[in-house]
């Protein structure tokens, strides 16, 4: 199957989607309040037999019914895409794991950070949207890989492969 046949087939799953009467932001991120109250109607009430028949302990019985939605949510994400895609969310899902964890441990917001020292750089500085584009890079490169006072001296990249490595998530 070549490149196009694939981004093809994805379309067709999406085919009956006016983009231009669905915002970006409502269909990712609006939309949420709906998907969890299907995701309970489909889920949670199973969920509780499930605990009472196995007669999960009070203590437990939270965090049994968060993994099991944790984890059926992320099958039901894995399987809602072809498999090349699949395999492209998960590591990008991975790294975003990461950068929270990371996030959580430094008590930072590592994405904002990146965001603002990019916005240093200004197209009006360069004569070239390429010679741009190559200084966003190397900025950006430069900031992932050099080590920050607020995450003890170490890198970005650094502090985000050693959570992924706690989980296993590293590649």
């Amino acid at each position: 199957m070549k490149e196009d046949d694939k981004l093809e087939t994805v379309n067709d799953l999406f085919a009956n989607v006016d983009d231009e009467c669905i915002p970006l932001e409502s269909q990712l991120w609006g939309k949420n309040p709906k998907r969890m109250e299907a995701l309970r109607d489909l889920w949670l009430k199973e969920m509780i037999e499930f605990a009472d028949e196995n007669k999960v302990p009070e203590e437990g019985r939270n965090e049994l019914v968060f993994t099991m939605t944790a984890n059926s949510i992320l099958d039901m994400m894995m399987e809602s895409l072809p498999e090349d895609l699949a395999l492209e969310l998960s590591y990008c899902f991975d790294h975003m794991i990461g950068v929270v964890v990371a996030n959580q441990r430094y008590g930072v917001d590592l994405l904002d950070a990146a965001y603002k020292s990019l916005e240093k750089v200004k197209r009006e500085d360069f004569e070239s949207d390429e010679a741009f584009e190559k200084a966003v890079e190397e900025r950006e490169d430069k900031w992932w890989n050099v080590g920050k006072q607020q995450l003890s001296g170490r890198s970005p990249k650094d502090v985000i492969a050693e959570a992924l490595s706690r989980y296993g998530l590293n590649r």
